[in-house]
């Protein structure tokens, strides 16, 4: 009956679940970490996320469904060709009113002329 009188602190497995105890608690953190993570592949959220923003070494990552696209920025401005399409007025109610230029402007204006008939 010496095998019953023993001390718990001497048992060597009490040490061990405690340790199984601990390692559950860290994995569940981290489970919930993973599925609180707005890139998580499991949701069906669009998510941008912008790193290092306005700096040279800018990141953008786009997810979009299950899909997720990285861009990084070169630093360079951009630059191509292009036409001016019009002007875009910011009002003092903070709105913006576009107004556009050219070919556009007269194809709406006759398109709008013939509405009014």
């Amino acid at each position: 009956m010496r095998f019953l009188d023993e001390d718990e602190e001497l048992n060597p497995i009490v040490s061990a679940v405690n340790l199984v105890d601990v390692f559950l608690v860290i994995i569940a953190a981290l489970l919930i970490a993973l599925a609180q993570n707005p890139l998580n592949v499991f949701s069906s959220d669009d998510v941008t996320v912008i790193k290092n923003a306005g700096k040279p070494n800018m990141e953008m990552i786009v997810k979009k469904g299950k899909e997720i696209k990285q861009y990084k920025s070169t630093g360079d401005i951009g630059s191509g060709e292009g036409m001016r399409a019009g002007v875009a007025y910011k009002m003092a109610d903070g709105s913006f009113v576009y107004v556009p230029e050219g070919d556009e402007a007269k194809a709406n204006a006759s398109q709008s002329g013939k509405e009014q008939q």
